[in-house]
């Protein structure tokens, strides 16, 4: 009589995402006795929080981008795969991704979802072709090419009206991004370009901040959003709250005030930072589990971040709703640390009845306003100014990924700051068009399924657009 071995596999880990959550939660299985496959759409961990500044020319995108295979590639459990995640089936634990044509279904025991959260538009996806937003390394340096062009077009203009609408530059959304974004856009026009051109001079720029809300930043409230709208107007940033916006085009917006009245913007270079909208990954883990999702497409969690049901799979950072807790990258980077915690428990033979719910620890939020100004709130000690912006300058290092990465941004910084370079000023006409001409080439393959013929610009206005879905 023969006897077969069967040899034990290991513990099967799946993460989707390089985020936050998604690149913590991998790194902290790294001695885990468990196989670990980490699924992401782009080949980077993106730290998000300083992507304003490559769009605005202070850093490169290798500064906040290092690849996230080089990230983990010292960590021998762990195994990369780029592509998109197209379904998850919670029954048969499986995942299946697809990179261009190429289709792809990794099985897991365990399951970690940090898919994130792309840019909301409210229902008006449209607006994104005039006003991008704020999410990716593609909107970044799509922005920056914007921006940029806006000045080189004004030079060339002798029209007094168009060199005014190519110089004001509206940010919509007025939380940290938007801050951030505009107080950089002002510095921008006021010191690093001052002098750079001939027929315009770019101080004359307009900077103008909108948002439905009463306040600056509403999040911080009382002194710390006071001060920060102090400092944006003394930056000579215009900030119009209680503005609601209705419609966006390409030379400008409308814009809808709290008594009902409607009033047009002329501006060729809008930012949308006004909201966000959780992967629809989601809405598949919900319609599988019987979770609830918010307005925002957040899936509710237990308080062990897992699904109902579903004690295997867990849902972390912008995908989940739970207590409240905000869109930061600390709730993701704890959330994706406790799901690993977690796993590992399971793997020595814990029950997860066991298991203590999730405690975020607040080590408080911040936004820098200018160089030298920022403001920051740690519990209830609220900071701003110079000081503000030094523990700014701190935390944002550590928690970059890498020490080139710190070494070069601690340079860039020095040259922007101190001085008035910057030291990634150049843009294309690609980077700026890319995008529309991606959606494009999609709407023409739309119409070749629906069985239109013809050349793929037909596609683009009219009936055939609208019957290539």
């Amino acid at each position: 009589m023969s006897i077969q071995t069967v040899e034990s596999r290991r513990h099967r880990v799946v993460v989707i995402g390089s985020g936050f959550g998604g690149l913590f939660g991998a790194q902290a299985l790294k001695r885990a006795d468990v196989d670990v496959t980490l699924i992401a759409r782009t080949t980077h961990h993106l730290f998000q929080p300083l992507l304003y500044q490559v769009a605005t020319g202070i850093l490169s995108v290798g500064d906040i981008a290092p690849a996230t295979r080089l990230v983990l590639r010292k960590q021998k459990n762990t195994q990369v795969l780029l592509g998109d995640v197209l379904e998850v089936d919670l029954e048969a634990k499986t995942v299946t991704s697809r990179l261009l044509e190429r289709e792809t279904v990794t099985e897991f025991d365990s399951l970690i979802v940090a898919a994130g959260a792309g840019q909301s538009y409210f229902g008006n996806d449209h607006f994104a072709e005039f006003a991008p937003g704020m999410k990716t390394i593609d909107d970044a340096l799509e922005l920056r090419g914007r921006i940029l062009g806006a000045f080189e077009q004004a030079e060339l203009s002798h029209d007094p009206e168009e060199r005014a609408r190519l110089l004001t530059f509206v940010v919509v959304g007025a939380g940290p991004t938007g801050v951030e974004l505009a107080g950089q856009i002002a510095e921008l026009a006021h010191r690093t370009l001052n002098g750079a051109f001939r027929s315009i001079d770019s101080r004359e720029s307009r900077v103008i901040l909108l948002d439905g809300a009463p306040a600056v930043l509403p999040v911080y409230g009382g002194k710390l959003s006071e001060k920060a709208a102090a400092r944006l107007e003394k930056l000579g940033i215009e900030i119009q709250l209680n503005a609601m916006v209705t419609d966006v085009d390409v030379d400008g917006l409308v814009v809808k005030e709290k008594d009902g009245t409607e009033r047009r913007i002329d501006s060729q270079c809008k930012v949308w930072s006004a909201g966000v909208q959780a992967s629809p990954l989601g809405k598949q883990l919900a319609a599988q589990s019987g979770a609830e999702i918010d307005r925002a497409g957040r899936v509710h969690v237990n308080p062990d971040l897992s699904l109902p049901g579903y004690p295997n799979v867990y849902v972390i950072g912008d995908m989940m709703s739970l207590d409240n807790l905000p869109g930061l990258a600390q709730v993701a980077m704890q959330g994706g640390k406790y799901a690993a915690k977690q796993i590992k428990a399971t793997v020595a033979g814990e029950s997860p009845e066991t298991r203590h719910p999730f405690k975020y620890f607040d080590k408080g939020s911040m936004a820098t306003i200018s160089r030298f100004s920022a403001v920051a709130k740690v519990g209830k000690l609220e900071i701003s100014g110079f000081i503000g912006w030094v523990a700014w300058l701190v935390i944002h290092l550590m928690y970059l990924v890498g020490f080139r990465s710190k070494f070069s941004t601690i340079l860039s910084w020095t040259v922007s700051f101190l001085g008035r370079g910057r030291a990634q000023m150049a843009s294309t006409e690609q980077q700026v068009f890319a995008r529309n001409a991606i959606d494009l080439l999609q709407d023409y393959e739309r119409a070749k399924d629906a069985g239109l013929i013809g050349d793929p610009l037909a596609v683009s206005t009219g009936e055939e657009r609208e019957k290539a879905g």
